[in-house]
C-alpha cells in the first residue's frame, strides 16, 4: 500500500534563512534521487512524514505528489536534531514496484527466554535488523523472533528465523541473532582485618605507682626518686609566684 503525501518543489538553495523559514512552519527540507531522473529538492510536513512512517513502518512506500508529477519512493535516510530529536532533513530514493531492492527490517523479540526466566541467565542481542532483498510491496514492517524456548548457552541464528516467501536474506546464515549466557556474578572480597596494637588490652590508668619509663620489651619500669626530690606522700612547698614583667617605660 502506498501512502500519499503532498510536497512542494524547492527551487531556491538551502540557505540558513530558507531552512529556518521551513522549519518554523513545521516543514522540513528533503531531496529525492535515484532512477533515471535528476534529483529534486522538496519540502514536506514533518508531522505528515512521521504519521506515514507510523502507519507503514520504516520501509513504507510513499507516493510524493508535487506540481511536476508524482514520485514513488522509500525513505533512505533521516537526519534529526541532536538535542530536540526533531527531523531536520530527509532523503528519499525512487523505487520501481517491479524491481527488487535492498532493505533493512527491524527484528522484534517475543517472549522471555527460559534460560533467563528460570536459570538466571542474561540475554545478549547480537543482531537488531535483517538485511534483505525483495520487491517493495513484499518488504515487511518487522520480523518477529520467538525467543521463549532459548535456554542457557543456546543461540538463535539467522538460518533459524521464520521468514515469509519472497525474501532473500543478505546476512550470513550462521550469524547470531540472540544468545543466552550465564550472568556474571562479581565476588567482592571482604577487607582483611587490620590488627591494632594494644586493641585487646585494657588500658591501665597511670598512677604514681605505675608512672615511669618502659624497658626494651615495653614493660613499665618504676623510676627511682631523684636526689633532693620529695618522697611519695611528702608535701611539696608551693613555689613562690614571681611578679609579671612589665614592658615599657
Amino acid at each position: 500500500m502506498e501512502i500519499k503525501l503532498e510536497v512542494e518543489v524547492r527551487a531556491e538553495k538551502g540557505t540558513k534563512k530558507v531552512l529556518s523559514t521551513l522549519r518554523a512552519g513545521a516543514r522540513i527540507p528533503a531531496v529525492v534521487y535515484g532512477g533515471e531522473k535528476p534529483p529534486i529538492k522538496i519540502a514536506l510536513s514533518e508531522k505528515e512524514l512521521i504519521s506515514a512512517r507510523k502507519q507503514g513502518g520504516v520501509n513504507a512506500i510513499l507516493s510524493l505528489k508535487h506540481e511536476k508529477g508524482t514520485e514513488t519512493v522509500m525513505v533512505k535516510e533521516l537526519q534529526r536534531h541532536p538535542v530536540t530529536d526533531r527531523l531536520v532533513h530527509a532523503d528519499f530514493q525512487r523505487i520501481s514496484l517491479t524491481q527488487k531492492i535492498e532493505a533493512k527490517v527491524p527484528l522484534v523479540l517475543l517472549g522471555e527466554a527460559i534460560g533467563v526466566k528460570d536459570f538466571g541467565g542474561m540475554l545478549a542481542v547480537d543482531l537488531r535488523e535483517l538485511r534483505i532483498m525483495a520487491l517493495p510491496s513484499a518488504i515487511p514492517q518487522k520480523i518477529e523472533v520467538d525467543i521463549s524456548g532459548l535456554n542457557l548457552h543456546e543461540a538463535l541464528h539467522v538460518k533459524d528465523l521464520k521468514l515469509a516467501s519472497g525474501l532473500e536474506v543478505l546476512d550470513a546464515a550462521d550469524a547470531v541473532v540472540v544468545h543466552v549466557t550465564l550472568a556474571k556474578v562479581e565476588v567482592v572480597e571482604a577487607p582483611a582485618a587490620v590488627a591494632v596494637e594494644g586493641a585487646a588490652a585494657v588500658a591501665e590508668p597511670e598512677t604514681s605507682s605505675t608512672k615511669g619509663k618502659k624497658d626494651d620489651e615495653g614493660k613499665l619500669v618504676k623510676e627511682a626518686a631523684k636526689p633532693g626530690a620529695p618522697a611519695a606522700g611528702d608535701k611539696k612547698e608551693p613555689a613562690k609566684k614571681e611578679p609579671a614583667k612589665k614592658e615599657g617605660k
